[in-house]
């Protein structure tokens, strides 16, 4: 059977990938993975270690149980970005371009000859924006790669005039970023305490993550320094379609507020302008978010072989709009 982006009629944008080339491409920060004597599978980047989850032999690193797999869950098509455990955004930078290249390559490898089924996304050195619009560029025009993925959390912040190298970069190629956290404290400041106890960095601190995101991108007028760019966020938006009347609220009455946010309207045509995955694992909050932003600009996400990724069989079959949306994120028409 013949398979291509442009026909696929479930495009899935939220996938991780683990690769064995990248293990210690970080130096002292790893990445490295082995198993305890008991056959315990670990993963270690820098000082954290994630128990209990078996990349080895599973769809994160096979190739063809991925493509398997994706049959299985009725999946044309998937985009593959780096591992969120793996951005390297707060160790040194000549780490960072060496293990970001490393990375890059290796996944280049593992899409090329299967171009009809999977798409990547380049993994960037973020504390060195220059470095990361050099490593964009050479992965889009070398590798064709179809954009990149970068964490929440850096050095500077999202609205950071630094940043704007980065931008302008992806709407030079014509490339959407797509934003995802990674868990507090990996190589970078830890986070709140309350985040090391019962996964509550992933099952909630994603979703803060997230919407600090979108505040800091729409307050500090990035989309208004760039009308042209595609950002896509992680899990629908985090708590955003939660938190959306408080952020309209401080729009009306805190004194920091842009004057070209003041109108009516000017938040929600701002937040209509991003792209989100439409992977929140419920229903009514989908719904919500969709009541905010429509559904022009929602794609398909699993997260898939992750732990919170849908369920075999779960009777949600993604709505055919948004593979053709997913197209128009991508490129790939």
């Amino acid at each position: 059977m013949s398979h291509s982006p442009k026909t696929a009629r479930v495009i899935d944008v939220h996938a991780h990938a683990v690769l064995s080339e990248t293990m210690g491409a970080a130096g002292e920060y790893g990445p490295e993975i082995g198993a305890t004597p008991q056959g315990q599978p670990w993963f270690r980047v820098g000082s954290y270690r994630l128990d209990g989850v078996r990349y080895i032999g599973s769809p994160f690193m096979d190739p063809e149980l991925r493509l398997k797999r994706m049959d299985e869950a009725g999946i044309d098509y998937q985009v593959l970005s780096p591992n969120p455990l793996t951005y390297f955004h707060f160790i040194p930078p000549a780490d960072a371009i060496r293990y970001c290249r490393t990375h890059n390559d290796a996944l280049a490898r593992v899409v090329a000859p299967r171009a009809g089924r999977l798409g990547a996304l380049a993994a960037l050195p973020m504390q060195d924006v220059t470095a990361a619009c050099e490593e964009l560029r050479r992965s889009v025009t070398e590798l064709r790669m179809l954009g990149a993925q970068i964490g929440t959390n850096m050095p500077h912040l999202l609205d950071d005039p630094k940043m704007d190298a980065l931008y302008e970069t992806c709407v030079a190629l014509n490339v959407p970023l797509f934003i995802h956290p990674g868990p507090a404290g990996i190589d970078g400041p830890p986070g709140d305490p309350a985040l090391k106890q019962f996964d509550l960095d992933v099952v909630v601190g994603f979703a803060a993550q997230e919407v600090l995101a979108i505040c800091t991108l729409v307050y500090g007028s990035v989309l208004d320094r760039h009308p042209r760019l595609d950002l896509c966020l992680s899990h629908g938006g985090g708590a955003m379609g939660y938190l959306f009347g408080r952020m309209k609220r401080a729009v009306k009455k805190r004194p920091w507020v842009p004057e070209a946010l003041k109108p009516e309207g000017a938040l929600e045509e701002r937040l209509q302008r991003i792209w989100f995955d439409n992977h929140l694992n419920h229903d009514p909050s989908l719904d919500l978010l969709k009541s905010l932003i429509g559904d022009d600009r929602l794609v398909y996400g699993t997260n898939f072989a992750g732990w919170d990724a849908p369920d075999a069989g779960d009777g949600h079959a993604p709505e055919p709009k948004l593979a053709d949306n997913a197209r128009r994120l991508l490129r790939l028409n």
